[in-house]
C-alpha cells in the first residue's frame, strides 16, 4: 500500500490556519481520500491532557519544550505514522515548526536544542508539505479579538512584540525549506486562499 501524505497548517493566532485546516480536511474527504485531521500540542488523550497544562499553566521555557515534545511523540506514534502507513492523509493543524516559531523565536530558546529535540521524537519523519499562513500582526489579532468565542489561552494573551517574533520565526522556516514550506498570504478572501491550496494539494 502507498504510504499516504501529511500536511501540516502553521502560523500565528489569527491568521486563519484552523479555518483553512477544516476547509483543506473537507476537500480531501469530498475528493474520495481518507483523512486523519488532527492537532498539536494533542492529537492523543495523552496529547489533550497535555495540551490542557501547556495552555493554561505558568512553566519554565524548557519545560514548556519538553512538554510539547513528548505530547508530539505520542501524537506521532499513536496517531499520524499508523495513518500513513494505512495510506491515509494526516492533516495537522500545528506540527514541529510550531516549536521553532513559538518556543525558539516567541520565547528565545536556542534553535540547537530544539533541533536534539526534533531529531530524537521524529528521526526522518516530516510533512510532504507544510502551509505557513501569513498575515500581518495587527491584522491577526484583530481577528482574534473579534472572534465572538475568543478565550485567550496562555500564548494568545502574550504582546504584539512576542507575536512578531514567531511571524519572524516562520518566515525564517519558509525561506529556508522552500521545498517543503509554501507561504500562504492570509491576508486574501476565504475564497481565494481556497483555490490556491487546490492547486497546491494538486501537485501531491
Amino acid at each position: 500500500m502507498a504510504r499516504g501524505r501529511f500536511i501540516s497548517f502553521e502560523g500565528i493566532d489569527g491568521a486563519g490556519k484552523s479555518t483553512q485546516h477544516a476547509w483543506l480536511v473537507d476537500y480531501l474527504r469530498g475528493t474520495g481520500h481518507t483523512v486523519v485531521a488532527t492537532r498539536e500540542p494533542g492529537g492523543t488523550p495523552l496529547g489533550e491532557k497535555l495540551r490542557a497544562l501547556l495552555l493554561a499553566e505558568p512553566m519554565h521555557l524548557e519545560t514548556e519544550a519538553l512538554l510539547m515534545f513528548a505530547a508530539r511523540r505520542e501524537h506521532v506514534e499513536e496517531v499520524i505514522k499508523p495513518a500513513l502507513a494505512r495510506g491515509e492523509w494526516v492533516v495537522c493543524d500545528r506540527f514541529a515548526d510550531a516549536s521553532f516559531a513559538y518556543q525558539g523565536g516567541g520565547r528565545g530558546l536556542d534553535w540547537k536544542k530544539l533541533e536534539v529535540l526534533a531529531e530524537w521524537v521524529l528521526g526522518d519523519l516530516q510533512p510532504d508539505l507544510t502551509l505557513v499562513f501569513d498575515a500581518p500582526v495587527a491584522i491577526a489579532q484583530q481577528r482574534l479579538h473579534a472572534a465572538a468565542t475568543f478565550n485567550p489561552d496562555r500564548f494568545e494573551q502574550e504582546q504584539s512584540a512576542f507575536f512578531e517574533r514567531v511571524r519572524a520565526a516562520y518566515l525564517r522556516i519558509a525561506a529556508e525549506d522552500s521545498r517543503r514550506v509554501r507561504l500562504i498570504d492570509a491576508t486574501q478572501t476565504p475564497a481565494s486562499i481556497n483555490k490556491l491550496l487546490e492547486n497546491i494539494i494538486a501537485t501531491l
